[in-house]
């Protein structure tokens, strides 16, 4: 069955996070995705999920003769992804100006933090400053303390995923222009895009700038996690008037002597009353009295237990691989179909030359 990235061929320059991770992605969509990773750098031979259905060719960049043959794969390749610093790449002879002059029609994808421009662009950073900069971490956690949300919102959220929008935005553009340009993947660039509706919800007046005092960020009653009588925990989620009847019911708690929903200053007294309730029996119990219902509550799952809960499992969203637990592909086409997620170290080769033909031929 033909794949949706079949045909697209894409130079990965090894790195790590998200920029692996896109590749993941369009490697998962049918791209063929060769890595160039430095001569024995592998900690170990454990499988990998992140890079699989991957070829690995090794190379040496500060070896100019192996530097050629790198450029000599970007001859022929659709997309480059790229993760240095900025400036690296240039000082490599590998940039976009030299390389897009070989190759015109290359899109050539770069995944960084700060962006390629701006005062902190050659700076060093991680998710939780990308995410710390942009105002999006002072909006998740507790009163006390913002939280990291683990580095889902900058590094994969605000990062990968945005620079794989625009690799794919750049591959229909090129359909028409016959041209490749420069993607500047930048994390706070995505994470701020993300943010967009708590965003337009400040801008209506209906977001605090405190933690915990909001609809979405654990300030609603109605809107969090409640710890059970075995200490784990399920999430609540019943925001409009017509689930949050449906909570009270499978709480059995009459509505009558209770705050209105949305009496924030009722807000203390019914979390009060959701925690008394929740702590009375199990996660297993609660995931029975709600499941099949409307009333958006959730066991609290960790990994290994996700992926053998029946919904999870039956689309796929995660698998059982070699013991490990792994993402599967998203999102799911109609025709376009992945065979299933492996765990496998890529096979290292010396060239790939044999499968890639020149891009003119």
């Amino acid at each position: 069955m033909t794949r949706a990235l079949d045909q697209i061929r894409v130079l990965e320059l090894a790195g790590i996070g998200p920029g692996p991770h896109a590749a993941m992605l369009l490697a998962d969509l049918g791209a063929d995705v060769v890595r160039v990773q430095r001569p024995h750098s592998w900690p170990d031979q454990l499988p990998s999920h992140v890079l699989r259905r991957r070829t690995t060719v090794e190379a040496d960049l500060k070896d100019p003769a192996q530097r050629d043959r790198v450029r000599d794969l970007a001859d022929r390749a659709d997309v480059l992804i790229e993760g240095f610093r900025p400036g690296v790449a240039e000082r490599l002879g590998l940039g976009p100006d030299v390389l897009t002059a070989r190759n015109p029609r290359l899109v050539y994808a770069r995944m960084t933090g700060w962006g390629q421009t701006g005062p902190r662009a050659h700076t060093a950073g991680h998710d939780l400053n990308y995410i710390s900069i942009t105002g999006v971490l002072h909006a998740i956690g507790p009163a006390e303390t913002p939280v990291p949300p683990l580095n889902l919102a900058g590094d994969f959220g605000g990062g990968s995923l945005f620079l794989v929008v625009g690799i794919l935005a750049a591959l229909v553009e090129r359909a028409r222009s016959g041209l490749g340009q420069v993607v500047d993947g930048a994390m706070v660039d995505g994470v701020s895009v993300l943010a967009q509706h708590v965003l337009e919800m400040k801008a209506q007046g209906a977001w605090a700038y405190g933690r915990a005092q909001n609809l979405l960020d654990g300030g609603a009653p109605f809107y969090r996690a409640y710890r059970c009588a075995d200490d784990r925990f399920v999430a609540v989620a019943a925001l409009e008037r017509k689930f949050y009847a449906l909570l009270l019911k499978g709480l059995e708690l009459d509505s009558a002597p209770l705050p209105d929903q949305y009496d924030r200053a009722g807000w203390p007294a019914l979390a009060a009353e959701f925690e008394r309730a929740f702590r009375s029996r199990t996660r297993g119990d609660w995931s029975r009295v709600f499941d099949g219902t409307d009333a958006c509550v959730t066991p609290v799952l960790t990994f290994d237990e996700a992926v053998a809960e029946p919904h999870i499992a039956a689309r796929g969203c995660l698998q059982s691989v070699h013991g490990h637990v792994a993402a599967g592909t998203a999102p799911q086409l109609s025709r376009s179909v992945p065979p299933p997620a492996s765990a496998e170290t890529p096979a290292t080769v010396t060239d790939v030359a044999a499968r890639w033909a020149p891009a003119d031929g």
